[in-house]
């Protein structure tokens, strides 16, 4: 038994810690007592809806309960403890799971847990090289098509509930339609009554009864109460599989270290890597909207990368953020580390000592807060909007949420970021044009100014503008409102140059920026001196160090 001296000097080193982790501004210091009463509670209402959703990808992935439900613990803890978005959850998804099933398969767990360490390092490596903040490239319309078609996926994954026990598929995109009979009579009345009275009480309950609890944990405990107290035959936690097991411990997959091994597990690790960070990336943004705050891209490849390399080492399945109890978390009012710390050290205590207590909840009761859960996230001002966006961004939302419910996220999203390019790309490359003014006392010279970016889409514009055939002795480019974005616009200039050249024509560039001259092959002593020559690169990449800006080309 220790001291009361011990418990002073813990209790003064605890104060001492909480200073200095409010002072870093990580978002980490111990709240005020309602915020952390909240957390608390948000984290315990996360928890609960963690385990079923655990259980059924490990279901999904071909491995046993406790692998799934140890990777939501583990993943979980280490995203709170460093990840860059205070209040987002992580853990054992669908989107990895379906990937992971013919690995499994064909190989065997152990060597699935080879994989996830190294999708955890290859995760690293992306957030040590700051690659992250290449999700500002993924357009609105391909995250409105990401939360809807997740939004659909969370939906249809709740579907399996109202079938059969021992009939239900596994479906293609993990949500368990794929086959199985479903429910009828009393016992489809029965789980469509409660998980209407969960919902009900999600929405009406902050309102008409107390916002102290969080309104999903109050569902769940209403209908608990009832299904209990009335002895309703419904299906439970537990009719999913025991949860009950001890802490995880550390264990060196054992698969052998050969070239063969890394040829079966990088493909499997590269596209977890993918989807993880993608699905990681796309929900910071999304519930960094919600709450009005910012999020550190590559600080979360770094915890995501961090908590997979761990989780393979303890038996993990491996994971990533979490859209659905997320979005539980911020609507319970959920904001700082501390809820999302608390769901996994509640989701560890369910497993060590209460799998008693949690395996007799209602699936009802966690059916209707996922239900509630696909409510607030599906974005239904997308549909409002659809008559009103350009007709591409439209097609993008949709054909997104389509891709991303048939077969996965990463697919989608770079299906909705290559369409968006290539229709930015021909709207820009129609923007090309220029004026053209006659100076000289008999119009010697010739000015072309230019408007637009100069790329691969517009060097075909690019050309047309110019007549060297007619020309007089001495033509001007100026370049002060256009930009040279690529290779391709520095060959259209090289290759006009030498049509001007071979007849004999006198071409000055004006306003070109330094970088463009020194790659231009002819440019020698075409570029005509101007002082307010622009001086940016082909190339840009703008990034925020010690509080400068600087620009690298």
């Amino acid at each position: 038994m220790l001291h009361p001296l011990s418990f002073k000097t813990l209790w003064n080193f605890a104060l001492l810690f909480n200073r200095f982790l409010a002072a870093s501004g990580e978002g980490f210091a111990i709240p005020n007592v309602t915020q952390l009463r909240i957390d608390i509670l948000s984290g315990l209402t996360v928890a609960l809806a963690l385990v079923p959703e655990a259980v059924a990808f490990s279901f999904v992935a071909g491995v046993h309960p406790l692998v799934g439900l140890y990777a939501a613990f583990i993943v979980g803890l280490i995203t709170a403890l460093i990840g860059g978005r205070p209040g987002m959850i992580s853990g054992a998804t669908g989107a990895l799971a379906v990937v992971m099933v013919s690995l499994v398969a064909r190989h065997g767990v152990e060597y699935l847990f080879a994989t996830v360490v190294l999708m955890g390092i290859i995760q690293l490596v992306v957030g040590a090289m700051h690659w992250g903040k290449f999700i500002r490239l993924v357009p609105h319309p391909v995250m409105l098509g990401f939360v809807n078609g997740l939004a659909i996926v969370i939906f249809l994954a709740q579907l399996s509930q109202f079938q059969v026990p021992g009939s239900e598929g596994t479906g293609s995109a993990g949500h368990g339609l794929a086959g199985g009979d479903w429910l009828t009579g009393t016992p489809l009345y029965l789980m469509l009554g409660l998980t209407a009275l969960t919902m009900a009480t999600i929405q009406f309950a902050p309102k008409a009864i107390t916002k102290i609890v969080p309104a999903p944990l109050l569902g769940i405990l209403v209908v608990s109460v009832i299904v209990i107290g009335f002895g309703l035959d419904v299906r439970s936690v537990g009719d999913l599989a025991s949860i009950q097991g001890g802490l995880p411990a550390f264990h060196i997959p054992q698969v052998p270290l050969t070239w063969e091994t890394l040829k079966i597990i990088a493909p499997y690790a590269g596209i977890l890597a993918a989807i993880g960070l993608i699905e990681s990336l796309l929900t910071l943004n999304l519930v960094s909207e919600m709450t009005g705050t910012r999020g550190g891209a590559s600080k979360e490849c770094i915890a995501q990368g961090s908590a997979n390399v761990v989780t393979g080492f303890f038996g993990g399945m491996g994971g990533c953020a979490m859209i659905g109890q997320s979005m539980i978390n911020v609507k319970s009012g959920g904001r700082t580390r501390w809820a999302a710390i608390s769901a996994a050290l509640f989701l560890l205590s369910f497993i060590l000592f209460a799998s008693g207590l949690i395996e007799i909840i209602p699936l009802a009761a966690l059916v209707g807060v996922m239900f509630m859960v696909v409510i607030g996230t599906f974005a239904w001002r997308s549909i409002r909007i659809m008559a009103r966006v350009p007709l591409s961004d439209a097609l993008v939302i949709v054909l997104v949420t389509v891709v991303t419910v048939l077969t996965d996220l990463a697919t989608a999203v770079v299906v909705g970021v290559i369409i968006s390019a290539l229709v930015y790309s021909w709207n820009a490359s129609t923007r090309m044009r220029a004026t053209k003014t006659i100076e000289g006392e008999n119009g010697e010279v010739k000015i072309y100014r230019l408007f637009g970016p100069l790329f691969f889409g517009s060097v075909e514009s690019f050309s047309q503008l110019f007549d060297p055939e007619n020309d007089p002795q001495t033509v001007i480019i100026d370049f002060m409102d256009s930009r040279v974005v690529d290779h391709s616009g520095l060959q259209a200039i090289d290759a006009l140059a030498e049509k001007y050249q071979a007849r004999g024509i006198s071409l000055k560039l004006r306003h070109l920026s330094r970088d463009c001259q020194a790659l231009l092959n002819r440019a020698g002593q075409l570029v005509e001196p101007a002082p307010s020559d622009p001086s940016y690169g082909v190339a840009v990449d703008y990034s925020i160090r010690h509080g400068q800006l600087k620009a690298s080309h």
